[in-house]
């Protein structure tokens, strides 16, 4: 699909910053270095983070570090969804119709597509874990947002796995905690799918294979966001970002794992998750909290999460770490858009013409609010 706003098609995060790149006022880029350790997220904070609370920060400029303090090479973007009206312009509609726009996608939606992996943009660069001096902790620069954090989180990595009995995939964003070299925790919410799937796994004793895809066309994170019963258990959200390009999302074989990669992401870590295994959250720092919540605390730690077991991380060249602050607008923005458009599709279905719009306040951390024929 063509933006309405730019004559620029995006299919992948480059070109989404590329078409940011149009607007006033939407991306900023620095090369001062940045310690991924705090100062990274309170610089964005106070610049552009947005908040479901009162705090010192306001809703501002994607930015784009290119200097990571101990990652040379290394860039991290940060509030690419940050923003309302730049959503809009990403996904080609008007501010106040985003609901009704991805509520469209969701009704005609489009599958997936398969490439070679000599097609695969993000198997340009490849680091086994096999490799002696593979570590995760020196390769990628997790952010770490408060000194209470658990340690360093991939915060926008969208994990795709599939149900082990009939194949069906979901994707879903997980709180993802490096835990050492090769080891990550993941927390898995009430009733994600991708737990279901993982638990059919565990109860068979084996490894359930998964890929952690980031640095994303921003309609791919969207999309994931939908809940249940707008995409019930067996339904491939990556469907929905089809239908928003008119397009389906590429994918490719992983490198190590049988799982699929998003083709176009500009890293993906492959792993699998380990059966009846369990660390908690805060082994190594022992703070006590996990990170923050999107309604405006420091979440506790939790005792007692699955383990994913790195095998390899791939990349394109030059690759981008996308992540978000929180709490902010971005929160807002992943869970509040698809919201209102499960609810304005449903009411729609059952009372065509009485409900007008469906909003998502910032001030509910993607909360409600109907607006009625009258």
């Amino acid at each position: 699909m063509e933006n309405k706003h730019a004559n620029v098609q995006i299919d992948d995060l480059r070109s989404t910053i590329e078409l940011l790149k149009t607007l006033p006022h939407q991306y900023f880029e620095t090369d001062v270095e940045v310690d991924p350790k705090d100062q990274l997220a309170g610089i964005y904070r106070k610049i552009g983070a947005g908040g479901t609370v009162m705090r010192p920060t306001r809703i501002g400029p994607a930015m784009m570090f290119n200097r990571v303090k101990g990652y040379p090479g290394s860039r991290v973007l940060v509030g690419m969804i940050a923003n309302r009206e730049r959503v809009a312009a990403l996904l080609g509609a008007p501010s106040r119709e985003l609901g009704k726009h991805m509520g469209e996608a969701r009704k005609n939606t489009v599958d997936p597509v398969f490439v070679d992996r000599s097609q695969a943009l993000c198997q340009e660069v490849v680091y086994k874990a096999e490799e002696e001096s593979f570590d995760l902790r020196r390769l990628l620069p997790a952010p770490t947002n408060t000194p209470q954090d658990a340690g360093p989180y991939f915060c926008m990595g969208l994990v795709l796995g599939s149900d082990p009995e009939n194949g069906h995939t979901d994707v879903t964003i997980h709180r993802l905690c490096v835990q050492g070299k090769d080891e990550i925790s993941i927390f898995f919410a009430l009733g994600r799918h991708i737990d279901a799937f993982r638990q059919k796994a565990e109860k068979a004793g084996k490894p359930f294979p998964v890929t952690i895809n980031m640095g994303l066309d921003p309609a791919i994170h969207i999309s994931a966001c939908f809940e249940a019963p707008t995409t019930p258990l067996g339904f491939d959200e990556l469907k929905i970002a089809g239908g928003l390009r008119d397009k389906g999302v590429e994918l490719v074989d992983a490198v190590t794992v049988r799982q699929k990669s998003i083709a176009k992401a500009e890293i993906v870590i492959e792993g699998e998750i380990l059966p009846n295994i369990r660390v908690a959250e805060d082994q190594n720092t022992k703070t006590g909290y996990a990170m923050p919540e999107f309604p405006g605390y420091e979440g506790t730690a939790n005792p007692s999460l699955p383990v994913i077991k790195v095998k390899a991380v791939t990349m394109r060249k030059n690759a981008i770490l996308q992540t978000l602050v929180g709490p902010g607008e971005e929160h807002v923005n992943l869970a509040g858009i698809p919201t209102e458009a499960s609810i304005y599709n449903q009411v729609e279905a059952a009372m065509p013409g009485f409900l007008q719009n469906v909003y998502a306040h910032p001030s509910g951390g993607g909360g409600i609010s109907f607006h009625s024929a009258g």
